[in-house]
């Protein structure tokens, strides 16, 4: 492996921090943009770290998610603009869906100003946060409750979301690959994220940028299938072309 001693540095810092900006990096070596432009390259080229659209991460398993607590802290302010904006978008007295994520975690707690919602979530950690709203009624679905992150998956949570038809499914997603795909890693998980996006009216995807060229084993459905899309900067190539020609209106959070 045939790299130099701040290629190794630059390694050592994606690694302790999982995800980092170009401009964190360029800060933190003392280095330019351009410097750091070349190093990630580099060390893409041996498969040693993941480029995504202004910055880079440690790679990523198709089989395996990152830890709920690693998620939580990665792109948490990207998420938490997001949230704002999708906040922003949902009206008082409607009828809502959030499923499993830390990014529609960061959305409950931009909720928790609104009046007159219904939600109904697969998240434990949704619940929790939104039942701090006394206008908000929080009906949770019944399943399995997976301890690593408190999501509720299996067949009896899909039976119970059959029941119900929203205004608006609030959906995360581990990764968008380029053939337009949106995917995840656990397929008791993706089968009630598909149920969610067939009893919604409109379903809102909320994705920070490192969610783009991103590879899961389980695909959970297509742009297609989305009426919006929520993210922190400008898709990266080839997706503004699959974003319009899915005809999904695409808002990026200031």
């Amino acid at each position: 492996m045939n790299t130099n001693p701040r290629q190794l540095r630059l390694l050592e810092e994606v690694r302790s921090r999982q995800s980092a900006t170009v401009e964190q990096l360029a800060d933190t070596l003392g280095v330019t943009l351009q410097t750091v432009r070349r190093d990630v390259q580099r060390l893409a080229e041996l498969g040693l770290v993941r480029r995504f659209h202004g910055g880079v991460r440690v790679p990523t398993s198709t089989t395996e998610n990152l830890g709920h607590p690693q998620r939580e802290t990665l792109h948490a302010e990207g998420k938490a603009r997001i949230a704002r904006m999708v906040a922003a978008e949902v009206p008082n007295n409607c009828s809502l869906i959030l499923n499993i994520g830390t990014t529609t975690e960061a959305i409950a707690r931009a909720l928790l100003h609104h009046q007159g919602l219904r939600v109904i979530t697969n998240n434990l950690n949704v619940a929790a946060i939104l039942s701090r709203n006394p206008d908000c009624e929080v009906i949770v679905a019944g399943g399995v409750v997976r301890a690593r992150d408190c999501g509720i998956v299996g067949e009896a949570a899909v039976d119970f979301i059959r029941q119900f038809k929203v205004d608006i499914a609030l959906i995360g997603i581990s990764g968008i690959e380029p053939d337009g795909s949106l995917r995840d890693f656990d397929l008791r998980e993706v089968k009630v994220a598909q149920t969610i996006i067939r009893h919604s009216r409109e379903v809102w995807l909320a994705a920070d940028a490192s969610k783009f060229n991103r590879p899961a084993m389980v695909e959970v459905a297509t742009l297609q299938q989305i009426g919006r899309l929520f993210t922190d900067s400008q898709p990266p190539e080839p997706f503004p072309a699959l974003l319009a020609e899915a005809q999904v209106q695409c808002t990026v959070a200031e």
